[in-house]
């Protein structure tokens, strides 16, 4: 199968499967881990990983994650009408068209950063620590929501234990790009420093609220 053909049948089957299930974590999955689904932590890192590891040329791979991102929006909100009735007009209301809208950007960011992980350059090794980046700065708005008084302390528990979930993650999100040890150290060494610039970009959208 094409690379074009493989693209085009892999990211809408993708964003079907990211949005569904998402849906379902966040609806079945006890807190606190369930609200690992309201990351966008995870959909960068899958828009990321889909870019990655789907070989070809740069254009079609990041083509493919904005893809999947896009498909991904409406597919949560049918499983949200599937299983908790809610209403289908949610799938392509003004909410749902901003979410796809922040989507096609994460997508295209992100699906860039995929392709430059996989090339040689100077940029590589940064790019290989880009989703550990992401989930830090998911990380580091849980320590934010932490000291907001209007969390009682279970909240602050359950909140603390997300935070080692992404942590945890992202140290380990390397060993799924990098080949080699000092490539898997530096990317982490690059991921803390762009873990700062994704918290300032995350509160300065609607992700930060969540």
């Amino acid at each position: 199968m094409s690379i074009t053909r493989r693209a085009s049948v892999i990211a809408p089957v993708a964003g079907l499967l990211l949005g569904f299930l998402d849906f379902v974590w966040i609806k079945f999955v006890p807190a606190p881990f369930g609200g690992l689904g309201n990351s966008i932590a995870v959909w960068a890192v899958a828009a990321y990983l889909l870019a990655f590891f789907l070989r070809g040329p740069a254009g079609r791979a990041i083509a493919a994650a904005v893809v999947m991102l896009l498909i991904a929006v409406p597919s949560y909100y049918i499983a949200a009408a599937l299983i908790q009735h809610d209403d289908w007009s949610n799938a392509w209301d003004v909410n749902a068209g901003q979410w796809m809208v922040l989507g096609a950007v994460a997508g295209i960011a992100f699906g860039f950063g995929g392709v430059v992980a996989r090339r040689p350059g100077r940029f590589r090794r940064p790019a290989l620590g880009l989703a550990a980046a992401v989930l830090l700065a998911e990380a580091i708005l849980q320590v934010a929501r932490i000291g907001q008084p209007s969390y009682d302390t279970a909240d602050l528990v359950q909140y603390v234990l997300v935070l080692v979930v992404l942590v945890v993650l992202a140290v380990l999100s390397p060993l799924a790009v990098a080949r080699t040890w000092p490539d898997r150290a530096l990317a982490l060494a690059y991921a803390v420093p762009m873990s700062g610039v994704g918290y300032l970009l995350m509160t300065a959208t609607a992700f930060g609220s969540k």
